[in-house]
């Protein structure tokens, strides 16, 4: 039986899934479940995740990703990488090593992940880009407060995750689940106005190379799965032209105070 995944190519850790199964050949059919539109949010959908997800009665989660293998059904993004990388055969060993030190060090920086950098990246995208798509307000205090996050967490990044001379996380010469999780993570940054971006990533340019290097290593792939954020930000860049258009050409309607 196909492995399912259930995702919406827009949310980070969907990204990291689909990714993984497709840099390693994995069999399997995407269900689509569109956030924007609230579907993980709906009866039928609560239904479908009780049905495929769970075996007894608990507290439905309504988050995604989620899998069905077979009779296994198993959701949170890092569970579910690692579930693939040691469940299907040929997945090369570099994704999530077998010498348990390695993994240890792994589970270390996915850990890290969840608590620092998509504290701060998730929030601080949505307070200042997407909450309007979703029908929300901005919120620049909660963007300041994540902000605060963000910039702290790329430093860690830049200065302990990326230390030494490997091409990836930890020092590795090969990318590993963690990289694919948290280069999913800062992708979403590409949806920023420029200039914001850059402020926030200019600074950091081993973290910059180390997306290169993902990119790199993963492609064909890494460009098929974020071509949803790529798109997400050529929309954003005509909305933010159209706006800057506007605004100039109703300046230019103003009437001229006389000083007479």
């Amino acid at each position: 039986m196909k492995l399912n995944v259930y995702a919406d190519k827009m949310s980070q850790p969907s990204r990291a899934v689909v990714f993984f199964c497709k840099v390693n050949g994995i069999d399997y059919e995407e269900i689509k479940v569109h956030i924007p539109k609230g579907q993980h949010l709906t009866p039928e959908f609560e239904g479908i995740l009780f049905f495929f997800l769970f075996d007894e009665a608990i507290n439905l989660m309504q988050k995604l990703p989620a899998i069905a293998d077979g009779r296994f059904k198993l959701f949170e993004s890092h569970a579910i990488l690692i579930y693939l990388a040691c469940a299907f055969p040929g997945v090369a060993d570099h994704w999530y090593p077998a010498d348990v030190f390695k993994r240890s060090k792994i589970h270390s920086v996915l850990d890290w992940h969840h608590s620092n950098l998509r504290r701060g990246a998730a929030p601080y995208v949505f307070n200042t880009t997407i909450a309007p798509i979703l029908g929300r307000p901005l919120n620049p205090q909660a963007a300041a407060e994540a902000e605060i996050i963000l910039s702290s967490s790329l430093s860690k990044l830049e200065s302990f995750w990326l230390k030494g001379n490997g091409r990836f996380l930890l020092g590795g010469n090969q990318p590993s689940i963690a990289d694919l999780s948290l280069v999913c993570e800062l992708m979403q940054l590409e949806v920023l106005d420029e200039k914001d971006r850059t402020r926030l990533l200019g600074p950091h340019k081993k973290v910059q190379q180390w997306i290169e290097n993902t990119r790199n290593a993963t492609n064909p792939h890494f460009d098929e799965v974020h071509r949803v954020i790529m798109l997400a930000k050529e929309r954003q860049q005509h909305q933010r032209l159209k706006a800057a258009k506007n605004e100039g050409g109703s300046n230019m309607k103003k009437p001229l105070v006389s000083r007479m």
